[in-house]
């Protein structure tokens, strides 16, 4: 389960993001007491820990090409 923690080493970076979805993640860290930052970053590292690689649409146009 997604759990909400502070805290990171960091280093800056620049990212384009739908106004709709920075909208909602502000709401989110409002609610938590977190900056939009601390936020995306725990977003992130849930959506990378927990990636289905095997049927990713990159995955499967791969295996395609090798056949």
């Amino acid at each position: 389960m997604f759990q909400i923690r502070r805290g990171y080493d960091s280093e800056s970076k620049t990212f384009r993001l739908p106004i709709e979805l920075i909208e909602k993640l502000d709401v989110l860290a409002t609610q938590n007491k977190l900056s939009l930052n601390q936020l995306v970053i725990q977003c992130l590292n849930y959506a990378v820990d927990n990636i289905d690689v095997e049927n990713s649409d990159i995955n499967q146009n791969e295996k395609q090409q090798k056949n």
